[in-house]
């Protein structure tokens, strides 16, 4: 399961999207503003595959020495691909 999540680490949606993925032990997506929950110590605990839109992270002046080491950035042509790829995608939180 994927669950993509698009609003900021201080919004409910964010925190809801985020506990989901936890609680199903899903993967997430990254995009939009949810691209600050990469930074170091926000997903502390979160045991499946992290996957963040790196054309957003641009945009936000996010560096690489900034997020965590696990995460994998990806493009959109990735994303659709990962959206296929799996049996159920939920979102947008």
């Amino acid at each position: 399961m994927l669950v993509i999540v698009k609003s900021a680490p201080d919004t409910p949606e964010g925190k809801r999207g985020i506990k989901l993925a936890r609680d199903m032990a899903a993967d997430i997506c990254l995009i939009q503003n949810a691209v600050y929950f990469a930074q170091k110590e926000r997903l502390e605990g979160f045991c499946g595959t992290v996957y963040l839109l790196g054309q957003d992270r641009n945009l936000r002046g996010i560096s690489d020495g900034s997020i965590e080491k696990d995460i994998k950035a990806i493009d959109y042509d990735t994303l659709v691909d990962l959206m296929i790829k799996e049996d159920n995608v939920i979102g947008m939180f």
